[in-house]
C-alpha cells in the first residue's frame, strides 16, 4: 500500500504544481481514502509539496496508524482547536495557497476554514480529485471486480429463492444480506428490486407487496475496500409474452453492440448513441430516459459518464464504467441490463460474469 500511495501523491502534488498550490485540504470520504488508504468520514489530510499530514481523532487514531503508511504521512491527534495547529503547520511549512474540494465542502465549513488560518489563501481545486481518481490503477480494479463477483455470487444464490409469495422488500433485503454474507463491507446504494408496473420506473422503491407477475428488475452492487460494484439484471415471474421478450431482446440488442464497440478512444457521448439509436430504431423511442452508463469506484456515480452530455470526452485505459441500456414503458413495465467494463488499452474487459438469458420463475 505504501507504493500506492506514494504513487498517488505523486499524481496530486503534480496536479498542484500545474494549479500554483502549495498544498491541498482533503475532508472528503473518498478522497481522503484515495489519497491515504484510510477511510474517516470525519479525518482530514494535508498534502503539501514535501511533506503530507493525516488528522484524526480518538476514535479512529489507532486504526489510521496501523493503515496509513507513517514514511509518507505524518499521522496526528490533535489535542487543541484547529484554529491553533493548522495556522501553525502552515506557516512552518510555508503554505500560503491551500486548495480545498469544493465539490464537497459546505460554505459554513469553508467559511471556519477561512475564519481559523486568515494567513491563507483557499483555493477550490475543481475536478482535480475526480481526474485522478476516474483512471485506475491495479489494485482498484481488483477491488471492484471483487465487489463484483461477491454481488454475483449474492444474485445466483438469491434465484432460487424467488417465489411468488415473496414481496419486493423481502428480495432487496435478502439480496443485501447475501452479499454481505458474501464478504461485503456494505452495499453500493438502496437495492432495487421491482416487479410489474412498478418495474417501469428505473428507480423504482421496492414495496411491501407480494411480486406482480412480469418483468422483475434487481439493480446492486457491493462494497468492498471501499469500491463499489454495479449491475442491473430482469428476470421475468411467470411466462414472458411476445411483447415483453421483445422488449428484453432489444435491451441486450443494444448493449452488446456498445459492449463490441467501446474501448479505449471512444467516444463517450458515441457509446450512448449506439445504444439510443437500436433501441428507437426499434420503435421505443422516448422510453429510454437515462444516459447509457457512468464511471464506479469509490463513489457509486463518478466521472466519466456516457450519455448525450459528454462532448467530445473519450474513454481511457483504466476507467471503469457501466453500460445499462433500459426500455421503461410507464404504467406497464420496464427493463434494464447493466455490466461494468474496464477500458484497456486497445479496447475493454467486461468485469461482469453474470448469464443475461432471460430467467423465467
Amino acid at each position: 500500500m505504501k507504493e500506492i500511495i506514494t504513487g498517488r501523491l505523486q499524481a496530486i502534488r503534480a496536479a498542484m504544481e500545474e494549479m500554483k498550490l502549495d498544498a491541498v485540504w482533503v475532508t472528503g470520504t473518498e478522497n481522503h481514502l484515495y489519497a491515504s488508504g484510510f477511510s474517516n468520514p470525519d479525518g482530514a489530510l494535508l498534502i503539501g509539496r514535501d511533506g503530507a499530514w493525516a488528522f484524526e481523532d480518538f476514535r479512529y487514531i489507532e486504526a489510521a496508524r496501523r493503515s496509513i503508511p507513517g514514511e509518507v504521512y505524518e499521522v496526528i491527534m490533535p489535542e487543541e482547536p484547529r484554529k491553533v495547529w493548522l495556522p501553525m503547520l502552515c506557516t512552518a511549512a510555508d503554505l500560503c495557497t491551500v486548495g480545498y474540494e469544493d465539490g464537497t465542502l459546505t460554505c459554513r465549513a469553508l467559511a471556519a476554514l477561512q475564519r481559523d488560518c486568515p494567513g491563507v489563501q483557499f483555493v477550490p481545486v475543481g475536478d482535480l480529485f475526480q481526474k485522478l481518481r476516474s483512471v485506475k490503477d491495479a489494485y482498484e480494479i481488483e477491488c471492484v471486480e471483487r465487489a463484483q463477483r461477491i454481488a454475483e455470487a449474492a444474485f445466483a444464490q438469491l434465484l432460487p429463492r424467488i417465489t411468488y409469495a415473496a414481496t419486493e422488500m423481502d428480495l432487496a433485503a435478502e439480496l443485501e444480506y447475501l452479499m454481505k454474507k458474501n464478504g461485503a463491507q456494505g452495499i453500493s446504494f438502496e437495492t432495487i428490486a421491482v416487479s410489474g408496473t412498478n418495474s417501469s420506473s428505473p428507480h423504482g422503491v421496492p414495496r411491501n407487496v407480494s411480486l406482480e407477475k412480469g418483468f422483475l428488475t434487481f439493480d446492486f452492487g457491493a462494497v468492498f475496500e471501499g469500491y463499489h460494484s454495479d449491475m442491473t439484471r430482469t428476470v421475468v415471474i411467470g411466462k414472458a409474452d411476445n411483447a415483453m421478450r421483445r422488449v428484453y431482446d432489444t435491451v441486450l440488442q443494444a448493449q452488446n453492440a456498445v459492449l463490441e464497440t467501446i474501448g479505449e478512444g471512444q467516444s463517450c457521448f458515441k457509446m450512448d448513441q449506439i445504444a439510443r439509436e437500436i433501441i428507437d430504431g426499434a420503435g421505443y423511442a422516448g422510453t429510454f430516459g437515462h444516459g447509457l452508463g457512468h464511471g464506479v469506484g469509490l463513489e457509486i456515480h463518478e466521472s466519466p459518464n456516457l450519455n448525450i452530455r459528454s462532448g467530445d470526452a473519450r474513454l481511457r485505459a483504466g476507467e471503469i464504467v457501466t453500460v445499462e441500456p433500459g426500455i421503461y414503458l410507464a404504467g406497464k413495465y420496464g427493463c434494464r441490463i447493466e455490466d461494468m467494463v474496464c477500458i484497456v488499452p486497445g479496447g475493454a474487459r467486461n468485469l461482469t460474469h453474470c448469464p443475461k438469458e432471460l430467467i423465467e420463475i
